[in-house]
């Protein structure tokens, strides 16, 4: 677990998360609506840095890139949590899960690299839920 960015400290141990336009209020022992970042004792934490629920070499072509080197492969990643709430999202079971509800890998910048390079991969991909809840 590691302190968030982009917040502030309110009055009675509340804070206010400023890491998207929901700017999300949460009350001690809460989470914000995208179920990742928690108030503990009035301070912000993110409850899912350097930790993954996917990571899979993918064909660029699922990618929403057009005529973007063809036929090439990306290291796709993700972790839980959304601050979406998408009516027909096709990924509904990562990115509206809660941290503790499905099994997370560590791993960090170093690991990332050393996948993408492994399965030869041209790019690296953020995907499967909206970006930047894993912002830190």
């Amino acid at each position: 677990m590691k302190e968030a960015l982009f917040w502030e400290k309110l009055e009675n141990k509340k804070v206010k998360c400023r890491l998207c336009p929901h700017e999300c209020i949460i009350g001690e022992g809460k989470r914000g609506l995208c179920n990742v970042r928690e108030n503990r004792d009035g301070v912000l934490y993110t409850v899912v840095y350097g930790k993954a629920s996917s990571i899979c070499p993918d064909p660029i072509e699922k990618k929403p890139l057009y005529h973007f080197h063809p036929s090439e492969t990306v290291l796709s990643l993700s972790t839980v949590g959304c601050n979406f709430r998408c009516k027909y999202c096709q990924n509904y079971s990562i990115s509206q899960s809660r941290p503790e509800m499905y099994p997370l890998e560590n791993i960090t910048p170093e690991d990332v690299i050393s996948l993408a390079k492994r399965y030869k991969c041209k790019g690296i991909s953020w995907t499967y839920n909206e970006p930047t809840i894993w912002y830190e």
